[in-house]
């Protein structure tokens, strides 16, 4: 059995190592942190001594397995480890889902500015995936009930594991379908609902980096020649499926927000605005129905 102590002049030379192979510094320590649990303030600590002696959850060599195989495959390490932080839980994931990413967590947030846990209404998110965005509304919202909706029967079963690890007590029901399509038994009951639809157009796909391109989902990914293809469709059936006074919030395309919002503005919906991603670019669109 390999040794998992360790010092920091060893892990540092290691380190150093397999950055001269190739590959970013910021994932290689996201590697050390959630596969072998070396955290930020461990590794700045071992730059100051490095004779501290440390034990890894997993050993070394291990690790640079990993690292070697993400680097020569181009393949996501949160596929190749099939564990993605978000927000205050950690995720499975697996190449049957988008790896969620942290701007969409700000979906979230938006969210909880429109109901907090007092809200005991019907929540929705289309398009799961992971079911990232639903583990966060229920834990937030633990008087509301929840359905979350995939067209992926591989996405949905992820999902399903991840809500009973995460939310094992949370009100949630699974639904196979497109969109609103299996929620209609609820249509017009439905107070909140969040979605990150494939937005990106087609002609962009092929200048995707390798490491999404050739290894996320493309349903998850492409929507259509525009980018717009989901996008019409969750808001053609918006204003029937939400409650009134209820919200639609959607993610979307760095350049796709006054088409975003002009389809929210022409289908009914009021309160109609935009917010901006981590970054400060229009990436989500919200409206009221009235």
């Amino acid at each position: 059995m390999e040794t998992l102590d360790f010092n920091g002049k060893e892990i540092l030379l290691w380190r150093r190592k397999l950055l001269l192979k190739g590959g970013r510094f910021v994932d290689l320590d996201w590697l050390l942190d959630i596969e072998g649990g070396l955290n930020w303030s461990s590794l700045q600590q071992i730059r100051i001594d490095p004779s501290r002696a440390l034990r890894m959850q997993k050993s070394l060599n291990y690790l640079a397995d990993v690292w070697e195989e993400h680097l020569e495959n181009q393949i996501p390490l949160q596929y190749l480890v099939r564990r993605c932080p978000w927000r205050d839980f950690e995720l499975e994931v697996s190449p049957a889902v988008l790896i969620p990413r942290q701007e969409t967590e700000l979906l979230v947030d938006l969210a909880l500015e429109k109901f907090d846990c007092r809200f005991t209404g019907c929540w929705a998110d289309l398009g799961t995936g992971s079911g990232a965005l639903g583990i966060a509304l229920a834990r937030s919202l633990p008087r509301a009930t929840g359905h979350v909706v995939d067209c992926s029967k591989e996405a949905l079963k992820l999902a399903e594991k991840n809500l009973n690890m995460l939310v094992p007590q949370g009100k949630v029901t699974l639904h196979l379908g497109n969109w609103w399509e299996p929620l209609r038994p609820w249509w017009g009951s439905i107070g909140l609902v969040v979605a990150n639809p494939p937005y990106i157009p087609a002609s962009v796909m092929a200048e995707l980096e390798p490491i999404v391109r050739d290894h996320e989902p493309h349903i998850a990914l492409c929507g259509g020649v525009d980018g717009l293809f989901a996008c019409r469709e969750i808001i053609r059936d918006a204003f029937a499926a939400i409650s009134r006074g209820g919200w639609l919030i959607l993610e979307h395309h760095h350049d796709q927000s006054d088409a975003v919002l002009k389809l929210l503005t022409q289908s009914g919906f009021t309160e109609v605005a935009f917010k901006n991603d981590l970054a400060g670019i229009k990436r989500f669109a919200l409206g009221q129905r009235p």
